[in-house]
């Protein structure tokens, strides 16, 4: 169990991370706003694939490629309307 908490923080770290790095603009999220977008990058990519295959993959573990790429796209979409909506409330 504290094995895949810790297996969870790392990926959502890493998938916030990449997710950054791919969508252009200042984000102004430290590391705890990185984590919290990679979890919920996590979420949203978890529900696009049940949505999108119609099944349910985490019987077969997270640490896998499809989970990995779920978890970037995922992440890019939270940051990118995070990024759009922060936008329009400064302007």
């Amino acid at each position: 169990m504290l094995g895949t908490i810790i297996g969870l923080i790392i990926i959502g770290i890493i998938a916030g991370y990449i997710a950054r790095l791919v969508v252009p603009g200042h984000s102004g999220l430290g590391v705890g706003g990185t984590l919290l977008l990679g979890i919920l990058g996590s979420f949203v990519g978890g529900f696009l694939g049940y949505f999108l295959l119609g099944r349910n993959s985490s019987g077969e573990g997270f640490v896998q490629p499809s989970s990995w790429i779920g978890s970037i796209i995922g992440a890019i979409i939270v940051l990118a309307i995070y990024q759009a909506t922060r936008g329009r409330r400064r302007a």
